[in-house]
Formats: structure tokens, C-alpha cells, sequence
């Protein structure tokens, strides 16, 4: 016979270790009020996003905040309290981050290309902008909200029309004194004195006189008068063309991402689009990238192995040395092995960067007796210089790990060992090194993967020098992949986004595919266990 009183014990265990979790009143008015400003936030990031019509975000911001809501006023939901804070927080800093990166690497973001096609039209009728000769005289007031200025307009009918860089004169309930319009609610009267104080800034100021670009814009000379001015450059929004009035040239959208001439020459700023797998294509056939991506490739691989490797051999030579039963004072010196691992890493390498520096460094003034050592500024000493560096940096951490390893090898194992007549290199050789690659072989892939993108001692030690002077990138010896996607995205008058993220998923899947491999290799190891 079946027992039916089972599963309602177990339902009224599970709503006793609920109601003991939910707490006294205390608890509950911190998680009234905790929850009451996650929601004041959301309704803040709602308010803010319908600004910019970020539909699709406000969706997800509505329903996260209800589900959080849901969460943690429920009685059935005890499990998903402890990991909904951790969820969220993998979604923004870890997801988020992976998907957006991979939608700029279908795009053409990057200098010249950053905003919408609108933002580009009115970018591109400011900067041509011209003073229409017989323009009446508009009397202007100067204005300030929320830190962005504006001019308060009044047109020769007496109408008062205020607008900003980013938004185009509209009438305005305004305070005339003798006809001009000198005061809106909401918005700050500039004084004389703050006029002269940001005259660049107001002089700059373009106000659009409408919606259409081609009616011109309002500026300023002198933050009191206003002149209109039109733009040399004519807008058709149904041809989608924008043409030169001066040479009669005329730029056509053919879905690039900027107006483009009948010869091929494109006029920026432009606007982003998708451009499919476009920057993959550029990524590996670029004539411009081929050269210096070849070599950084191979020197990313070099540094990763080689870094890998010293550091595992110099760690576990030691931890095999301080591990020795007879040797005293064993802890202070493990202790000691440890410091360079508990000074962070971006600080040691400023401080490798001082001790190496050819003019001044400790290295070449005291320990070399004054040489002119080129520690960081040859192509080939730079390479050296890393990977000292990085062996100072990393070995600590291998110390650490095989000590423990070695420590978890039973000592029956050796005495047997010698028992039959093995001497201490076979029986390190062919049983010690073996067991020690079931722990430890993981933390090596993982080691190589860190390595490959090991972007702090590069940047810090040598910002990837000596420069490559035939590199058309700004490109050096001493550069990681890792580095060179930071300089091709953050350095240089051209800043390509949309091909850097390109660069990191294709770095993302050589990391991943050469660690499936090696996880898949070490395997093997595992029968040492069986």
C-alpha cells in the first residue's frame, strides 16, 4: 500500500524551512524596503529609457523587476532567493557583455560611424553651414538646463522659440522685456558675465530653425543677436542623396553606412549598420593587418607556452625543494615564495618598467655596474623582458598549486617505490610527475588561456613596444592579440569597434577550442586514478 502522508510532510517541512527563512518583522520590512528601491531604480531606468525608445530594454528591465518582485514575496520560491542576485549580476557583466560584443562585430561602430543616419545628416549640414547674407537680425537670450545651453529666440513676428544643439526651435511660453524674449520657465537666464565666460561654447552653438535640416540653423556671435545659416549641402530624405550645392556632387546611401560619390569617396561622419561578417573578412585579409597580425599571433602563442611552462617547472622545482622533510624553517621560506603573488599584478610590472628603464633602471645602474642594457626598448630584449617579468609574476601561483599536489600523494607510493630499487628521478619521473598532472593539468589549460590574454603586463611593462616602425597599425613587438584589439578599438585617429570585437570572438574560439582539446587530452591522465 502506497504512503500518501509522504509528499505532505515533505510540503509542510519545506513551508516551515520558508516561513524560517522569510524572518521576523525585521526581516521583512529590510526586504520591503530593499525591494522598494530595486523597483524605485527600475521605474528611474524605465523613465530614462522611453527617452531614447528602448523598447526592448524597457521590456527586459519590467519583467526582471517582477520576477525579482515574484521571487522573493513567495513562499515556493526559497531556491531561486539565493540565485536570482547572482543571475542578475552574471547577465550584466558577463552575458550582456558577450552578446553586445557580438553584435558590434557585425557593425561598422567606429570613428565616423557612432550614431544614427539622422545624427549624421545634421553633423554633416552643421559643418557646412554658411551665413545667408540678407538674414534678419533674431534677438537671442542665452539659456541654461541641466547643464546644456540653448538660445531663447524671438522671431521679427514677436513669437519666442527656444532650442537646443540636439533639439530644433519650438515656441515657447516666454517673458518678453521690450520685445525680446529673455526669460522660460524651467530654463536659467545666462547673465552677461556667464555669456562672456563660455563664449566658445555659445559662438559654436547651432540651433536647428526645424525639423527639416535644410531650413538652416540660429547661431550666435555674440550671445545677443542671431543670424540664420544654411548649409552648402542640400538633404533629399525620400532619394536618401545629400548634395554639394557648391559642385553639384551628389552623395548616395548605398547601405555602407555613409554618403558616397559617383567615384567612391564617402564624406563622414556616417552612421552604423550592419555589415554582416565583413569585419571577420578584414580581420584575416587585410593587407594593412596580415603582416603585423602573423607575427603578433605567433608571439602571443610563444608567450603563452613559454610563460606556461617556466612558471610550472620554476614553481614545482621549488615546491619539490621546500616540501623536503628534513629542511628547517620550511614556512618562512613558502611564505617568502608567495609575495610576488599578493603584490597585484599591474604594480609589480610598473615597478619591472622602473628597474629596467635603460638610463636610470636598478638593473643596468647596480646589479650591471652601469651598462646600457636594453631591457625594454629591443625588439628581442622587450620579448626577454616580458616573460622575466611574467615568470616573477606567475611561478608564486604554481608553487602554491603543486605544493598542495605533491602534499596529496600518499607517501606509501614513494617507499614502495624505493623499496624495489627505484632511484629518487625514476620515482619522481614515472610516479610523482604523473599524479601531479591529474591535478594540476586543468590549472595549466587555465593558465594558457590567462596567458593568451594576459593584458596588464604588457600594457603595463611595455604598452606592447618597441613600436613596429612599418607596422601601418600602431602595432609593437612585444604585443599580444589582446593588446593589439585594445589599440585597434582605443588608440589612433581611427577607432574600428566593430573589427576589434571581431578580433575578440575569434580569440575567444582559438582560446576555446585549443582548451577543449587539451581537456579532452588529459583524460588520460585520469586512469592514473582508477
Amino acid at each position: 500500500m502506497t504512503d500518501t502522508t509522504t509528499p505532505t510532510a515533505r510540503q509542510r517541512r519545506a513551508r516551515s524551512i520558508a516561513d524560517q527563512a522569510g524572518g521576523g518583522l525585521r526581516s521583512v520590512v529590510i526586504k520591503i524596503a530593499a525591494l522598494a528601491i530595486v523597483d524605485a531604480i527600475a521605474v528611474y531606468a524605465v523613465l530614462v529609457l522611453l527617452g531614447y525608445g528602448q523598447w526592448l530594454v524597457i521590456g527586459a528591465v519590467v519583467v526582471v523587476t517582477a520576477i525579482v518582485n515574484w521571487v522573493y514575496f513567495s513562499r515556493r520560491a526559497l531556491a531561486s532567493k539565493y540565485l536570482t542576485p547572482g543571475v542578475i549580476f552574471l547577465c550584466l557583466f558577463q552575458v550582456f557583455v558577450l552578446v553586445y560584443t557580438g553584435y558590434v562585430a557585425f557593425t561598422n561602430y567606429g570613428t565616423g560611424h557612432n550614431g544614427t543616419k539622422e545624427q549624421a545628416v545634421s553633423a554633416l549640414m552643421a559643418s557646412a553651414l554658411e551665413r545667408v547674407p540678407d538674414s534678419p537680425s533674431y534677438p537671442v537670450t542665452v539659456v541654461e538646463q541641466g547643464g546644456a545651453i540653448g538660445l531663447l529666440v524671438t522671431t521679427p513676428d514677436g513669437e519666442a522659440l527656444i532650442g537646443t544643439a540636439d533639439e530644433p526651435l519650438a515656441p515657447a511660453a516666454a517673458s518678453f522685456d521690450g520685445g525680446k524674449a529673455v526669460e522660460v520657465d524651467g530654463w536659467t537666464t545666462l547673465q552677461f558675465a556667464d555669456v562672456l565666460a563660455r563664449t566658445d561654447q555659445i559662438t559654436e552653438l547651432s540651433v536647428a530653425f526645424s525639423d527639416d535640416p535644410n531650413d538652416g540653423a540660429i547661431r550666435t556671435p555674440d550671445g545677443s543677436s542671431g543670424y540664420l545659416y544654411t548649409s552648402s549641402l542640400e538633404y533629399d530624405e525620400a532619394a536618401g542623396t545629400l548634395t554639394d550645392l557648391e559642385t553639384d556632387t551628389v552623395y548616395s546611401d548605398l547601405g555602407t553606412g555613409a554618403f558616397t560619390a559617383p567615384d567612391g569617396t564617402e564624406i563622414l561622419p556616417g552612421w552604423q549598420v550592419t555589415v554582416g561578417f565583413d569585419n571577420f573578412v578584414r580581420a584575416v585579409t587585410d593587407a594593412r593587418l596580415a603582416g603585423p597580425l602573423l607575427y603578433v599571433t605567433l608571439w602571443t602563442f610563444a608567450f603563452a607556452l613559454i610563460s606556461v611552462a617556466s612558471t610550472f617547472f620554476l614553481g614545482l622545482f621549488l615546491a619539490i625543494a621546500f616540501n623536503h622533510a628534513r629542511m628547517r624553517f620550511r614556512r618562512t621560506y613558502r611564505v617568502l615564495m608567495i609575495l610576488p603573488y599578493a603584490v597585484p599584478s599591474f604594480l609589480s610590472a610598473l615597478v619591472w618598467a622602473g628597474m629596467m628603464n635603460q638610463s636610470f633602471g636598478f638593473l643596468n645602474q647596480v646589479i650591471f655596474g652601469g651598462a646600457d642594457i636594453p631591457w625594454l626598448t629591443d625588439p628581442v630584449l622587450a620579448k626577454v623582458s616580458v616573460l622575466i617579468v611574467n615568470l616573477w609574476l606567475g611561478f608564486p601561483y604554481m608553487f602554491l598549486v603543486c605544493t598542495g599536489a605533491l602534499q596529496a600523494i600518499p607517501d606509501e607510493l614513494q617507499e614502495a617505490a624505493t623499496v624495489d630499487g627505484a632511484r629518487p628521478w625514476a620515482i619522481f619521473r614515472l610516479i610523482k610527475l604523473p599524479l601531479l598532472l591529474v591535478s594540476v593539468a586543468p590549472l595549466l589549460i587555465a593558465s594558457f588561456a590567462f596567458n593568451f590574454n594576459n593584458f596588464n603586463i604588457v600594457y603595463m611593462l611595455t604598452n606592447g613596444g618597441p613600436r613596429d616602425g612599418d607596422a601601418p597599425i600602431p602595432v609593437g613587438h612585444t604585443d599580444l592579440l589582446i593588446s593589439l584589439v585594445y589599440k585597434v578599438a582605443f588608440t589612433g585617429q581611427t577607432r574600428d569597434y566593430g573589427l576589434a570585437s571581431a578580433y575578440s570572438i575569434i580569440i575567444f574560439i582559438v582560446v576555446a577550442v585549443i582548451s577543449i582539446i587539451a581537456f579532452r587530452r588529459t583524460k588520460s591522465l585520469e586512469e592514473l586514478n582508477g
